[in-house]
């Protein structure tokens, strides 16, 4: 059945020095389902308000997105809105509006308690550990999170993380949380806690991914033109994950390749506003990129 997530689908405002947007679809869940789409069949599980515009829905449904698990509320969708300037690694943050969102508590289908394969996006790690127990045989299972949870709910993240697989975070949420500078000590130190990999999202710099008897770095893909950063590190994991859940094994060569995967979709999440980047694509279009960053990373013989 694909790839089951969990995690925000919301409308989103954002400003960058370029231009300016205003309650375009956005949310977690969706970026990562909408990239995961190209390698599999997935599945959504969030909250939406009956505000929720329904061309969105036919959004999903049309790119093949399972939307059972998409629950729409009385009360509004959850809205975040945001700024970048010319530096796009860093943004503020202007406003979050919660909504029906505040109330999610994510119950599995029989359904999807079999799925094989489950990303939990930035959520509450409570919410997380909840549904790492409602799933019965998953093959493989990976979360993301955030600085206000390494913050606020330290030890309810590291109880959840250590139910995973694998855990996907930026660089300096890793330092964060192993509470060390080095990132290499870091990744060992989380490796500790419990999943057997982890990949370091560096943004413009690539990304790092660490198991227990390997590293592996990871360029980002030469975009000219860098529009809207917003989306990136979950369209990142729905390459990543879409990509496992497609060839089914995860051998070290298969999760290098994932990560190219990843940082292929990422690539065009960022070239528009809101998930325009990843629309249309062709398979053919994926595996360019993907064959570029190989050629680039290539030496030796």
């Amino acid at each position: 059945m694909g790839v089951l997530t969990v995690g925000s689908v919301a409308l989103d405002s954002i400003m960058t020095p370029f231009a300016q947007v205003r309650d375009v679809l956005g949310g977690s869940a969706t970026f990562f389902s909408v990239a995961a789409s190209y390698f599999t069949e997935v599945s959504i599980i969030a909250v939406v308000g009956k505000d929720f515009p329904k061309e969105h829905i036919r959004l999903f449904e049309n790119l093949g997105i399972n939307t059972k698990g998409l629950e729409a509320r009385d009360g509004s969708t959850f809205r975040w809105a945001g700024a970048y300037g010319y530096d796009l690694n860093e943004r503020d943050t202007i406003e979050t509006r919660l909504n029906v969102f505040k109330e999610f508590k994510p119950i599995l289908s029989e359904e999807h308690r079999r799925t094989e394969y489950l990303f939990l996006a930035n959520i509450d790690p409570e919410l997380q550990y909840s549904v790492l127990q409602q799933v019965e045989s998953p093959r493989l299972t990976a979360l993301d999170t955030m600085n206000f949870w390494i913050e606020g709910k330290r030890e309810e993240l590291i109880r959840a993380i250590g139910c995973v697989d694998a855990l996907i975070m930026n660089d300096g949420e890793c330092r964060q949380l192993a509470g060390t500078h080095n990132i290499v000590k870091a990744a060992r130190r989380i490796l500790s806690f419990g999943p057997r990999i982890l990949v370091v999202k560096k943004g413009e710099h690539g990304a790092l991914m660490f198991t227990e008897n390997s590293m592996f770095s990871a360029p980002a893909f030469p975009v000219e033109d860098v529009f809207d950063p917003t989306g990136a590190g979950d369209s990142f994991a729905g390459g990543f994950m879409g990509y496992l859940a497609k060839i089914r094994e995860t051998s070290e060569k298969n999760l290098r390749e994932a990560v190219i995967y990843g940082t292929v979709m990422a690539s065009f999440c960022v070239e528009k506003f809101s998930v325009e980047g990843m629309l249309n694509l062709k398979n053919s279009d994926i595996e360019e990129r993907y064959n570029m960053l190989r050629e680039v990373t290539r030496f030796g013989e």
